[in-house]
């Protein structure tokens, strides 16, 4: 596993939510409101979000809550993003490791949010969540008749070119990257 330090800013207050960017988009709330975003559904999350999200320069993340529902959206997400992109081929490696990801940062960080954010430059595809916490994950053999959980990182770890994990100054950011194939 690779750690190192990021200075991407910090995780509060690299996102904001802002105003959709699309007029049949519902409003989303400001940042500060996150009981106002708790109360979204995930469709109404899902369409105010994803037009920020298909930006390939990736230079915004978006908020998601951290609760059990967080995970499809965020699949739904990666899906919509890849294929909007035209990177059909990394549609079902995206969806998972996003799943897992997403499902570590909601089971073990605590924090009331959870950020999003992919990226494309050339020849490389980021898919990041970030939370609240500070501790970095850890990769663990997990003995396949003991338990159904602890394999996520191993798969991630299996699947993916390359992951890491970032300290922030408030949390981390989990991510994984994948090859992208160019065509001529």
């Amino acid at each position: 596993m690779m750690v190192r330090m990021a200075g991407w800013g910090e995780v509060d207050q690299s996102s904001h939510l802002g105003l959709s960017l699309t007029a049949d988009a519902p409003p989303v709330p400001e940042r500060s409101s996150l009981a106002a975003l708790e109360r979204l559904s995930a469709w109404e999350l899902e369409r105010a979000v994803l037009p920020r999200l298909r930006d390939p320069a990736g230079a915004e993340e978006v908020r998601l809550p951290a609760r059990c529902e967080s995970a499809p959206l965020a699949r739904r997400l990666v899906l919509s993003v890849l294929q909007s992109w035209g990177l059909h081929h990394l549609l079902e490696i995206g969806e998972l490791l996003t799943a897992e990801l997403v499902a570590n940062a909601v089971r073990h960080t605590g924090g009331r949010t959870i950020g999003l954010k992919l990226q494309r430059r050339p020849g490389w595809l980021k898919v990041e969540v970030r939370d609240s916490s500070r501790a970095l994950p850890c990769l663990i053999v997990a003995e396949p008749s003991l338990t159904e959980y602890g394999r996520g990182l191993t798969v991630v770890d299996a699947l993916a070119d390359r992951w890491g994990a970032d300290l922030l100054p408030r949390g981390k950011g989990v991510w994984f990257e994948l090859k992208v194939r160019e065509r001529a």
